[in-house]
């Protein structure tokens, strides 16, 4: 499989997501702007989302999708479909069993994660309301990531890049058809997210029909459990899902403690998240997704070399794409932040709330996204136990920081402090798999950091010069001219970059790697 290859068509599709998703966050702000009501939404859908990364994302396909491609390397078709079935069955049972009791609870599970909208008691209301609206949303995304760990372990790496892209269209028509004609046009949103859910599964069942891997839910969840791969799946899942659960844990916490900040500060971090993920997904969710199954593959063939070599090529890519992606974020705040959501509703304040945050994502965004590169070279190897200890020391770290941070930058001392705890993650990540040998660096790493601080240092200056010569909130009177000048100086600033690195001598042909 040819690595550069496969990146290129994941971040193609998640390119195409993430453009549709900034569209969606660009109709909500202009709809909505940073109101009650976005925060009740944005409260709401982080409940699902949260459950979604602990349930599917997070600690199921660091258990799954390891164990899938074992059972497909070396116990043949049938062994992995009845892998497939049975843990879709149980999956499929248990979630929905959570979703019946997070609707019953409703108010109480929006109190634990935004306990400031009790201050507002219809922000408050509108949050437990589309809670139970959503809360299903984690059955059909769980089936969604499911069906999207068996794609990736059979090489297809296309079509669930893509179904991320259904959901933002949905959102993108309940946002500008349906909201205006409803009482509480908020609401839209909420539905919206059901259907993006059920259309994101059922897009990729064709593909699973053609390998013969389509999940067959049964209706015996017990005997589905006794399954012997399903069981493994299960005790990977206990230490993974506490893991995941420490990284959730502290964003309730800080979601508890933007809700206390005041009105819109929920969405202030949401609007800046939106723009984070927006590289994270790029790199680190497109490169964790290709990797993975790679290196579970040298796992199981016992090729330690291909396996180092994996993880190096993984890092090279990272920071070679995600230091310009971190100056942006710091230097081009302001235009990022005012060109994209500054419309409708949506002011100059909250231009420069969003602006605050999303500067301090940049200290760690490459923390942020090394995490994704750095922690499949332990799942891969079914080793979870040490990325939850790490875990754990990040959760403290990050909310000491909280301590120091938040009295000073307000809501933007919780995106620095996300970030910082970030970088210790992939610092220690790294230090686990220098000392126990997984991972040895290739030769040429000291030139390769030369050749990006030199390039890095022009793209910055470059970008604080665009950055402080247009009055990029003035030019809300001229929205097509600032789109275009905010487009030029992305495509300037590319070139600025990548001639530099050609300069100073940077070869790109190293990062056209095949996986055996």
């Amino acid at each position: 499989m040819n690595l550069f290859r496969a990146l290129l068509t994941v971040s193609g599709f998640t390119l195409l997501s993430r453009v549709t998703g900034l569209a969606r966050e660009t109709l909500i702000a202009r709809a909505f702007g940073a109101s009650q009501y976005t925060d009740a939404f944005y409260v709401a859908f982080r409940i699902p989302n949260l459950l979604r990364r602990l349930s599917a994302e997070g600690a199921f396909s660091q258990a799954f999708v390891p164990i899938l491609a074992e059972f497909k390397n070396q116990q043949g078709h049938d062994a992995t479909k009845a892998l497939v079935d049975a843990m879709s069955t149980v999956l499929a049972w248990a979630l929905a069993a959570i979703s019946v009791l997070g609707a019953l609870g409703a108010s109480w599970v929006v109190y634990v994660v935004a306990s400031g909208l009790r201050a507002d008691g219809q922000a408050f209301a509108l949050a437990a309301s589309m809670t139970r609206i959503m809360f299903p949303y984690i059955i059909f995304i769980s089936l969604t990531t499911l069906a999207s760990g068996v794609l990736n372990t059979y090489g297809s790496f296309s079509l669930p890049a893509f179904a991320p892209v259904l959901l933002n269209i949905v959102f993108i028509i309940a946002a500008a058809f349906v909201a205006p004609h409803m009482k509480v046009p908020v609401f839209a949103l909420a539905w919206a997210v059901i259907v993006g859910g059920v259309l994101q599964f059922l897009v990729q069942l064709p593909a699973l029909k053609k390998i013969d891997m389509a999940p067959h839910i049964g209706l015996n969840p017990v005997a589905a459990l006794a399954h012997r791969g399903v069981k493994r799946v299960l005790v990977k899942m206990v230490p993974a899902t506490f893991a995941v659960s420490v990284a959730q844990l502290s964003l309730i916490i800080n979601t508890n403690i933007a809700s206390r900040l005041g009105p819109g500060a929920v969405s202030w971090i949401y609007y800046a998240d939106r723009l984070m993920e927006f590289p994270t997904a790029l790199l680190g969710v497109a490169l964790g997704t290709i990797l993975l199954p790679s290196l579970a593959k040298a796992h199981a063939d016992e090729d330690p070399h291909e396996y180092s070599a994996l993880l190096d090529w993984g890092l090279r890519v990272t920071f070679l794409l995600a230091v310009p992606s971190a100056l942006a974020l710091f230097f081009f705040a302001v235009p990022l932040t005012a060109g994209l959501f500054d419309y409708g509703r949506f002011d100059a304040h909250s231009v420069a709330m969003v602006a605050r945050a999303l500067a301090a994502y940049g200290v760690g965004l490459i923390g942020l996204i090394l995490i994704k590169i750095l922690a499949p070279g332990f799942y891969a190897k079914q080793d979870i136990k040490t990325p939850v200890k790490i875990g754990i020391a990040v959760l403290v770290v990050t909310q000491l920081s909280n301590y120091a941070f938040v009295p000073v930058f307000a809501h933007a001392g919780l995106t620095l402090s996300v970030g910082l705890g970030a970088c210790v993650n992939a610092a220690l990540l790294f230090i686990g798999l220098r000392r126990r040998g997984i991972y040895t660096p290739s030769s040429g790493w000291l030139r390769f950091f030369v050749q990006l601080v030199g390039a890095a240092l022009l793209l910055a200056g470059a970008m604080h010069w665009s950055s402080i010569s247009f009055d990029w909130v003035g030019l809300r009177a001229r929205p097509i001219a600032r789109i275009a000048l905010l487009g030029a100086c992305i495509v300037l600033f590319a070139a600025l970059y990548f001639s530099m690195l050609w300069l100073m001598g940077f070869k790109y042909a190293y990062f056209r790697r095949r996986a055996k």
